[in-house]
């Protein structure tokens, strides 16, 4: 399939080309030129979730052949036989777990399938550097999924101080000889900001180059992150009819903890090819751009930026949101160029009235504080008997607040990460005293409190050494990339 760029339609290339390449030279994010209807994959409930991955990807890497091994083995490490289970929490709700890869958090779902497409769509061609900005999840779901992938380096960017401490520690212990990670003095969007600003340097590529590498992205402005994505919502649809808890047809919800908007993105993209969605609930913590966004029809950065006991989701600019105006422009190229400008010299930007009824027809958005956020917790586990995470807990509180409306659909609650990621704020949103423990004492006494199972990757990183410790400047991190080659 042809993909074209949101700031440029004459850019176009096929889904592969495009995957190695990241972004477009301009700057735009590469998308589907039209949407495949899903009812070329055929009766859903035969078909393993890898098969099912495999078939939808189909639709978009037709120049790919053998998706099937591929996607097989991608999801072979995962320690649920669903790969992405829909556990029923309460009458007409339900949680999607995707955080049963390698890392415990949501991003394995498309960071095991990435470097595999990568690989496919080399083709001999020049050795890759993948450059990732993460706010805590992507960094490591991307570190495991590259290492030691022959003909590629990848470098890892997070805000020194804007992960959790096991977040921290599972990039700053990864293995493998291609793996790089550097600890930011700034915030993820400081980040992200220069690793897409380094996409647009033809200077800095040009001496990349020269090094034998070209530039690609494992973060979600990547189409070939988004892409493998999709599959999860169809999957758990799937489910949900093999289980005889929807009916062929049946429009259900997804609530969706968002901050680079990729995840949200996906379940719109599964929407367009066909999904049963009635609505896309966008769950935002304190640094809530999102929720003005979608009920003001407004973007703007002029706003306190917030470290939250979600730190994933604490982001002000939400990358993929650029595709989503795309659509809600009628694929005006020239208006998100402009837009995206308007963000970048003036700090906002409108998106208009015809554009804003579009957007509240598919979506509805609100957020949870600090508070919220663990009372929620606190009171899914006590009344459901079901531990969330902090993120999870933001989109669940919001759905609780969504449910005020008088919608009565059958709703999906997407759990992105496990809550042993982030034991200290789960405890003591349990009501623990956490003072004095570490965080591998804290993981197994909420194991203990809860009767869960404590993972294998948490036991294991315990008596990891740490490997990666540099620490750079937001505007040094060319320099870094260059040290790295």
């Amino acid at each position: 399939m042809i993909l074209v760029s949101t700031r440029n339609n004459a850019q176009r290339l096929e889904a592969s080309a495009a995957t190695l390449a990241g972004i477009s030279p301009e700057g735009g994010l590469y998308v589907p030129e039209s949407f495949p209807d899903m009812t070329a994959l055929g009766d859903l409930t035969s078909l393993s979730y890898p098969a099912l991955c495999a078939k939808l990807l189909g639709l978009f890497y037709d120049d790919i052949k053998e998706l099937d091994a591929l996607t097989q083995a991608a999801y072979v490490g995962f320690d649920s036989e669903k790969v992405a289970p829909v556990i029923e929490t309460a009458d007409n709700e339900y949680v999607l777990e995707l955080w049963h890869g390698p890392t415990l958090a949501f991003k394995d779902m498309a960071l095991s399938v990435l470097p595999r497409l990568m690989t496919a769509a080399m083709d001999g061609g020049a050795d890759v550097l993948i450059l990732v900005a993460t706010s805590g999840d992507t960094g490591k779901a991307a570190l495991e999924g590259f290492c030691d992938v022959p003909h590629t380096k990848i470098v890892v960017f997070y805000p020194n101080e804007g992960v959790s401490d096991m977040q921290r520690l599972q990039m700053v212990t990864q293995e493998g000889g291609n793996t790089h990670v550097v600890a930011v003095r700034g915030n993820f969007d400081d980040a992200q900001n220069a690793v897409k600003a380094m996409f647009t340097d033809s200077a800095f590529a040009a001496r990349v180059g020269e090094r034998g590498y070209s530039l690609s992205s494992a973060n979600s402005i990547n189409f070939g992150r988004l892409a493998p994505q999709i599959a999860y919502y169809i999957g758990a649809y799937a489910q949900l009819l093999k289980e005889g808890k929807i009916k062929q047809g049946e429009r259900i919800n997804f609530v969706v903890p968002t901050g680079n908007f990729g995840n949200i993105l996906a379940a719109y993209y599964a929407k367009r090819m066909g999904l049963p969605i009635n609505r896309l609930i966008c769950a935002s913590n304190k640094n809530n751009v999102l929720t003005d966004f979608f009920r003001k029809g407004a973007y703007t950065l002029d706003r306190p930026f917030y470290k939250t006991m979600s730190p994933s989701m604490d982001i002000l600019i939400s990358s993929n949101l650029e595709r989503l105006l795309f659509e809600l422009t009628g694929r005006d190229e020239q208006a998100v160029k402009a837009m995206m400008s308007q963000l970048k010299d003036q700090g906002s930007y409108d998106i208009g009235g015809k554009a804003r009824a579009a957007l509240e027809a598919a979506f509805y958005a609100d957020w949870c504080d600090e508070a919220e956020t663990m009372a929620c917790i606190k009171k899914t586990f006590e009344e459901k008997n079901y531990l969330l995470d902090t993120h999870t807990a933001v989109a669940m509180g919001v759905y609780e607040k969504y449910k005020k409306s008088g919608d009565t659909t059958k709703t999906v609650v997407v759990s992105t990460a496990s809550p042993y990621k982030f034991p200290a704020d789960v405890l003591s949103s349990l009501s623990v005293d956490t003072q004095g423990m570490d965080s591998f004492e804290m993981a197994r006494h909420l194991s203990k409190l809860t009767g869960t199972p404590l993972p294998m990757q948490i036991t294991a990183l315990e008596s990891k050494s740490v490997r990666h410790t540099t620490l750079a400047d937001r505007d040094a991190l060319r320099d870094a990339v260059l040290e790295v080659l």
